[in-house]
């Protein structure tokens, strides 16, 4: 339970009490009608009861697990992508890389069982049984042995059997990152299995290995069917000590007929949690197995991850498109070394010279992908000079004969611009004139190759990039949504209110859907993820509304009015619609 705050499990205790009292409540009441004391009315309010406490107890569970989910993946993300990218340009091998995909990706999503499930179940196994057996003793005194004898049965079997199917699913947990790494491996050397004809080895060796694990996963499902064939048999046992021998005294007027039905009613209830919490164990065992392989990553001091740069920005610059290879050159400008708190963005080898477009700027995504190889070389390190980080609320933005040299061309050639407080700028110009290589220089994922950015007269390669990215709220040309609802899309780990957000976009329909979203949507749940950001104190806008038909762009274009209101924002516009909400248009080429 290391990864639970305290809060949480005083809210759980509190829930675990309630739920005991309804139960005793829900006891009495309905043995009182079945022997004719009491009205069925009260029954009706004891079961309406017990059903609101049940309701409750799983909403404050499931945004717990959600939101402990989300701050997991942030803190695994950004201890991977600082060993990731401290390697330089190697970054992770194969098998790194495809572990941590794995475990952001899917393993992550195992723990929601682990926190909404078991952890409350167990709360609830440690509370009612208590009362329950305490109840009983007052009720009848031998039945109330005969449960306090048994119960312990239950969590030893459950244990017994619980160990073994730990290991196991330990080991399909370790067999599923190892298919992981090693598929990404295949996937990068694709063409060199090709050229010396290793391509169909290679997938049999994937399919054989998926095969494995799908053979282990199975052998883990059976393990947890027969535990909880053995948990039921025990309590069922159980119960039946109890019922039997009330059954006999009741015929013999050893026991009333309320205090007979009130034993047969309670004894359950002590061996339901019970087993309910086993049946949550293997439920949550993945999970479990999950968070033991994020221990390492997620408890490691965070001052040095340069996935704060990946981290922030996925809250700070709401950017939310994943890094891929297919980036081309958002290469370095400078030569050599870059300065410290920069982004080393020097081109491999064989790169075209062409610049890069708004939409592969939009891939420079600061959402935890940001890792090595997968991130097309890019590595980060936070910049901690000390320097103190001007508010954007107040400082002035000025670009000042800034360079940004390609392979063999130049993608700024001294530009030069202000912006002031609270003012909306517009970038025009033909594609790859370089006005998305701009943002990219403001934001700090490029540094020049001559010439500086300063903000409120501070070098911005002085200021703390993570402090400087905590105030921008970016949306790229091409957001890209990871697994999940579209209420967790525009969340992204940000404690803000994601439903006025969804409400203000249009999207409050679809804040629980799955289903893939068309490119106007796409639009908006970026739109939204940076206006959940109500701290940013800047908006940086690639394209906001190209390949938008003319509906959504009206939608797209009264969410941006909104999102921009009283911040100083950074557009970049191909349409004529967009520069009237600017106060000034800067033209390029």
């Amino acid at each position: 339970m290391r990864h639970v705050d305290r809060g949480y499990v005083v809210v759980l205790c509190v829930l675990a009490v309630v739920t005991a009292a309804v139960v005793l409540a829900q006891a009495e009441v309905l043995a009182s009608v079945l022997a004719g004391g009491w009205s069925a009315w009260w029954l009706v309010a004891v079961v309406s009861v017990r059903g609101l406490v049940v309701w409750g107890g799983r909403v404050v569970t499931q945004r717990f697990a959600a939101r402990m989910k989300a701050s997991l993946r942030k803190r695994v993300l950004r201890r991977s992508c600082g060993s990731g990218g401290s390697g330089g340009s190697g970054g992770f091998s194969g098998q790194q890389a495809g572990s941590v995909a794995t475990l952001v990706v899917k393993g992550l999503d195992a723990v929601e069982p682990y926190f909404a499930g078991y952890l409350p179940q167990l709360v609830v196994a440690t509370v009612v049984p208590v009362a329950v057996v305490v109840r009983l003793s007052f009720a009848d005194l031998a039945s109330a042995v005969v449960v306090l004898v048994t119960l312990p049965l239950v969590p030893v079997f459950a244990a017994l059997v619980g160990m073994h199917t730990r290991d196991r699913t330990r080991a399909q947990w370790a067999g599923l990152a190892v298919v992981g790494g090693h598929f990404l491996d295949v996937v990068r050397g694709l063409g060199t299995l090709k050229v010396f004809g290793r391509a169909a080895a290679q997938a049999e060796t994937v399919r054989a290995m998926a095969g494995a694990h799908a053979a282990a996963t199975m052998r883990t499902l059976r393990v947890a069917f027969l535990s909880a064939l053995v948990l039921e048999l025990v309590a069922t046992l159980s119960v039946a000590l109890v019922a039997v021998p009330v059954g006999l005294r009741l015929l013999h007027g050893g026991v009333t007929l309320q205090v007979a039905l009130l034993v047969l009613l309670l004894a359950p209830e002590a061996y339901l949690p019970l087993r309910a919490a086993g049946a949550q164990f293997h439920a949550s065992a993945e999970g479990l197995a999950v968070l033991e392989a994020a221990g390492p990553q997620s408890s490691a001091p965070q001052a040095s991850a340069s996935a704060s740069a990946s981290a922030s920005a996925s809250a700070s610059a709401s950017a939310s498109a994943s890094a891929s290879e297919d980036l081309g050159p958002q290469g370095s400008a400078s030569h050599g070394s870059p300065p410290r708190g920069s982004l080393d963005l020097t081109l491999p080898q064989g790169t075209d010279n062409s610049a890069p477009s708004g939409a592969a700027c939009g891939q420079l995504t600061a959402c935890g992908r940001l890792t090595g190889q997968l991130a097309g070389q890019l590595t980060a390190t936070s910049a901690v000079t000390g320097v103190r980080t001007p508010d954007l609320r107040t400082a002035d933005i000025v670009v000042d004969r800034v360079v940004v040299r390609y392979p063999g061309r130049a993608a700024l050639g001294g530009m030069s611009l202000r912006i002031a407080p609270g003012e909306r700028v517009a970038l025009v110009g033909p594609s790859g004139v370089g006005k998305s290589t701009l943002l990219a220089v403001v934001m700090g994922f490029v540094t020049p190759a001559s010439g500086r950015v300063l903000v409120g007269g501070v070098d911005l390669r002085d200021v703390d990039r993570e402090s400087w990215w905590r105030q921008l709220a970016w949306v790229p040309q091409r957001p890209t949504l990871f697994p999940g609802t579209v209420g967790e899309n525009i969340a992204l780990g940000s404690s803000g209110d994601v439903r006025a957000a969804a409400d203000a976009m249009g999207l409050a329909h679809l804040i629980d859907a799955e289903h893939p979203l068309s490119s106007g949507e796409r639009q908006r749940v970026a739109l939204a993820r940076a206006l959940v950001r109500d701290d940013a104190r800047m908006l940086l806008l690639d394209e906001p509304t190209s390949r938008l038909d003319t509906g959504t762009e009206d939608a797209v274009l009264r969410a941006t009015r909104r999102l921009a209101s009283g911040r100083t924002a950074l557009i970049v516009a191909h349409r004529q619609v967009m520069l009237g909400e600017v106060d000034r248009v800067v033209a390029f080429g």
